[in-house]
């Protein structure tokens, strides 16, 4: 409207200077002055023209500038980008959608079983409660939905009557009132919750929990069960039917510095070795492989066969009796348990621990891990062990540097946060290294394939298939499955019975079943030779 009266104008003022131009004309000279081109081919040279050419000028920036632009963003593109960022970011799952697993948290746990839920061919949704952490969460390439943890629509949005698990790893009360929603929808939906309080186990459960875990309290425990002044025999790590696999530690054992051959710890215990960790490093058995100080047995076999092992090899007394304290730094929940652990089994510890609040008992020693003299307070020149539990790695780092360089021959075992700082802490000093973010999801895929599939450890799995077409009728020996793939055969299902640690020489069947050990490489090299 503004173009077509200037124009109109343009011809009157030009009359008045005795000028003529054509219509066409008119408009062009508009455009060009609003535009602010000004290609100065058209004139006025009075001074009437010129105050019109002003006003046409500062009316152009004003609507053509700042007016039009400000006008399409806000009614054309910005509710455009809107609906490209909500077409990112759903709020709700396929209508097909089944077998899935809900996950309402995004941390170190959720970041480890994503990848494990990829690798089982598990499709999964991450709730987000805003649009914001939604696209942060998409640009970083995870499967996300927009929804309220707390109202049932959000569920029943990502269909949760076909969902194979819904995850809760918040606080207590979060996770409450998540059970209790899921709970008015579906009953039959298995619900794994993590509790931070001892307290809110029962209510959990009340709540609708299926399955209530302490994952923080699980990595304590499985810290002071792995220190040498807990046990020095085989530590049971998990449960496969009637086989079971344990860790047992070569430190300060009749095993140290012998070959495995030399051990005969077969012949004279019946378990197998099915692998060996050394610092983080897991490898698989041969008869010349020399057992270290810093070498962790995996074994395999019967509770009886595991009952002999101790007998013969372990030095639990040793230690049992010795006023040497194992040192945890780190008062938290996971240095707690840890300590709890110990004291149950009244083997001298002692805390170090900065924060006032947290000092519990005459075991515990205020003060700064990092400072030399609380460290020699607490008794690190004659400590067997030490137990790092701090939940930041950087620190946790730290301290392993600095207390292999205080003392060379100590056991030091430590708790990593995030999976990619295990390698580091193994290279610090540490003999062992625990992520709860891995036990944590270890834990949830074990319940989500039960008796298919068991992970133990960073990388370790035990895994049951049935005995392929092209190994029917060989021997172990004559498979070569350990030199092909890395697996170990630790059992053959036959009848209904178990059959562990089976002879070289038994012949597979063709109704037999075998349960392997390997790394997740080696798993995966199996399946794609024999499936």
């Amino acid at each position: 409207m503004l173009v077509v009266i200037y124009s109109v104008l343009f011809h009157f003022i030009m009359l008045f200077e005795e000028k003529e131009f054509s219509w066409i004309t008119g408009f062009y000279w508009t455009l060009t002055v609003m535009s602010t081109l000004g290609f100065g081919d058209i004139t006025f040279s009075s001074d009437l023209g010129k105050a019109f050419t002003m006003l046409v000028l500062m009316s152009g920036i004003l609507f053509l500038l700042v007016m039009l632009p400000f006008t399409f963003i806000q009614f054309f593109y910005a509710p455009w980008l809107e609906a490209q960022t909500r077409a990112k970011t759903p709020r709700e799952l396929p209508e097909g959608t089944k077998g899935h697993v809900i996950l309402t948290n995004f941390d170190p746990i959720t970041i480890n079983l994503v990848e494990k839920l990829k690798k089982y061919d598990y499709d999964y949704a991450i709730i987000a409660t805003d649009l914001p952490r939604a696209l942060e969460l998409y640009d970083l390439n995870y499967k996300v939905v927009v929804g309220d943890l707390g109202d049932m629509e959000t569920y029943r949005r990502l269909r949760i009557q076909n969902a194979a698990m819904l995850i809760a790893n918040n606080d207590d009360m979060v996770n409450t009132n998540i059970a209790f929603t899921v709970r008015e929808i579906s009953e039959k939906i298995p619900v794994v919750t993590n509790a931070d309080a001892d307290h809110s186990i029962d209510i959990l459960q009340l709540a609708g929990s299926t399955y209530v875990f302490q994952f923080m309290k699980m990595l304590g425990e499985s810290l002071a069960r792995r220190t040498l002044g807990m046990n020095m025999g085989a530590n049971v790590i998990g449960k496969f039917d009637h086989l079971l696999i344990a860790e047992a530690p070569a430190m300060r054992t009749p095993l140290e510095g012998k070959t495995l051959i030399q051990s005969k710890l077969r012949e004279k215990t019946g378990v197998t070795v099915v692998g060996l960790w050394e610092r983080g490093r897991f490898t698989m058995p041969q008869p010349q492989t020399r057992i270290a100080s810093t070498t962790v047995l995996v074994l395999a076999g019967s509770a009886e066969q595991l009952k002999k092992y101790d007998e013969v090899f372990s030095i639990y007394s040793v230690y049992h009796t010795t006023d040497a304290p194992v040192l945890i730094l780190g008062g938290g929940r996971v240095g707690r348990a840890a300590a709890q652990v110990l004291e149950d089994r009244q083997i001298v510890y002692k805390v170090v621990e900065k924060r006032a609040r947290f000092i519990q008992n005459n075991n515990y020693i205020e003060g700064n891990a990092a400072d030399l003299d609380t460290l020699k307070r607490a008794g690190i020149q004659e400590a067997t062990s030490v137990i790092i539990t701090t939940h930041d790695d950087s620190m946790n780092i730290y301290l392993t540097i600095y207390c292999r360089q205080l003392r060379s021959d100590i056991q030091i075992v430590s708790r990593a946060n995030l999976d990619r700082n295990i390698s580091k802490l193994h290279s610090a000093g540490a003999d062992l290294v625990m992520s709860h973010a891995s036990m944590a999801a270890n834990t949830i895929i074990n319940l989500l394939k039960p008796n298919k599939v068991v992970m133990f450890a960073e990388g370790l799995y035990i895994f049951r298939t049935p005995v392929h077409a092209a190994l029917v009728g060989k021997s172990l020996a004559e498979t070569q499955i350990r030199e092909q793939t890395g697996c170990s055969v630790i059992a053959i299902g036959r009848e209904n019975k178990l059959n562990i640690n089976p002879e070289p020489l038994i012949l597979l069947g063709e109704h037999d079943e075998m349960v392997l050990i390997g790394t997740s490489d080696a798993e995966k090299c199996f399946m794609d030779i024999y499936q």
